[in-house]
């Protein structure tokens, strides 16, 4: 039954969700869902006729907004011609979006395997490595996140790995490029890692890093920090990983992440905008030479949904839309406004500790004093009861009709590419007057 304060005000559906269906990565007496009804364009309406600007593409996933109609209907279409066929089948919709993807993705990388979420484009990318090199072990980082399942939360470093742990053996943990919460110089924790790699011995199959650090900060490292740390890896015989799952489709002002660094990485996983989150698709991609190798040798990799012909024909006009709409360059101009938009609350706020991004893909971290730049939130914050402060922002700008993700200490800002100015007046009006919260919180 629904019980306590969270669930007072629920209404029939919202109280009928809360006592059949877990919340994710909350305690379950603290879970109170908001009945969503109807969306639009950049914005979402919940049951009560309140409409909100949708600040952070939900979660940092629909680029398209709510209103891509081409992808809809190629959703209906591929649903009456044939909703599912086994993997073994090919259809038009996948042979097309895999070619779409060899296309749009940097270099050489040219054969991907379809599966359903981030985490599980991760899996695999994992076990292609591991079959790829013949090692067993994965370098990833500290603040990272790359899904929930097994593999993917044993290379997480985020701390809601801690309650799957020890995980599987073999991943490794290295110090992440941000000079804000580390005693390293982002470009000394590239030496870290190389010197990793040399104790490790010939035992590394591949470094797994996302471009721009997503759900632990918006960290965006130095321009050469990509480039060097690919030779780093392939210097001690490892693949690099890239994970573009939050920083693909148009999200940083280029089609991924690694584009921004002219950066071929041997695999790169995709999800989220794949398909604007239209349908649960996500692709691992490799580059011609990883290819090459599954031809004579077994690529022991598969599950039921690979390549579900539906959520492949959503990723098909997904990516088709990003095309013709021109919306990768549609970021890139935007940027600049967003980003002066954020300076001006910088300016306004002295709780704005650090803003940082690219594309629509920016950051406000949080800070209880301007001279020492303590956090609000920590990342013991994640595995414990109750609100922080920064939640409390969030939840203000809600009430002033704008969500915004928050993630530890930081507020992420990664609207859908088809934002207007307006829209983005009319929401960081809305963190202005929630930021009036960290800002009377703040130590003396």
């Amino acid at each position: 039954m629904a019980t306590g304060d969270y669930a007072a005000d629920l209404n029939e559906i919202e109280a009928l969700d809360k006592e059949y269906v877990f919340g994710t990565w909350a305690y379950q007496s603290e879970v109170a869902p908001t009945q969503i009804v109807e969306s639009d364009g950049v914005t979402f309406t919940d049951a009560d006729g309140t409409e909100y600007i949708d600040f952070s593409a939900q979660l940092m996933c629909s680029n398209l907004g709510h209103s891509a109609d081409a992808v809809a209907d190629a959703i209906a279409e591929q649903a009456q011609n044939g909703a599912y066929f086994a993997p073994g089948f090919a259809t038009e919709a996948r042979a097309k979006l895999g070619e779409k993807l060899a296309d749009v993705t940097p270099g050489n990388l040219s054969k991907t395997f379809f599966s359903t979420s981030g985490t599980e484009a991760v899996e695999a990318a994992l076990k292609i490595a591991k079959f790829y090199t013949g090692k067993d072990k994965i370098i990833s980082r500290y603040r990272s996140y790359h899904g929930a399942t097994a593999g993917s939360i044993s290379v997480t470093g985020d701390p809601r790995r801690l309650a799957a742990e020890p995980g599987i053996p073999g991943m490794i943990k290295a110090p992440d490029p941000y000079a804000y919460g580390s005693t390293l110089d982002p470009m000394e924790s590239l030496e870290y890692i190389d010197e990793m790699l040399m104790l490790e011995g010939d035992t590394v199959a591949a470094v797994l890093v996302e471009p721009i650090v997503g759900s632990n900060g918006i960290l965006v490292p130095p321009p050469e920090y990509l480039p060097r740390l690919k030779e780093i890896a392939h210097d001690h015989g490892a693949l690099l990983i890239c994970d573009e799952v939050m920083t693909g489709f148009g999200r940083t002002g280029e089609w991924f992440g690694s584009d921004v660094y002219d950066v071929t990485p041997d695999i790169m996983t995709m999800a989220k905008g794949l398909s604007g989150a239209y349908a649960p698709l996500a692709a691992t991609t490799v580059t011609d030479e990883i290819a090459d190798h599954f031809e004579d040798n077994m690529l022991t990799h598969g599950h039921t949904y690979a390549g579900h012909p539906v959520a492949c024909a959503a990723g098909l006009a997904a990516v088709e839309t990003y095309q013709k709409e021109n919306l990768i360059e549609r970021s890139s101009e935007m940027s600049e406004y967003l980003e002066g938009r954020i300076d001006d609350l910088a300016d306004s706020h002295p709780s704005v500790g650090d803003t940082r991004g690219i594309g629509l893909f920016h950051g406000i971290e949080l800070t209880k004093r301007s001279d020492g730049r303590e956090p609000f939130g920590t990342r013991a914050d994640k595995l414990s009861k109750g609100s922080t402060i920064v939640d409390e922002v969030a939840a203000t700008a809600l009430e002033n009709g704008t969500y915004v993700a928050n993630m530890i200490n930081t507020l992420i800002i990664s609207p859908p590419l088809t934002i207007t100015r307006e829209d983005v007046d009319a929401a960081i009006d809305a963190i202005d007057v929630a930021l009036e919260v960290s800002d009377s919180a703040m130590d003396a």
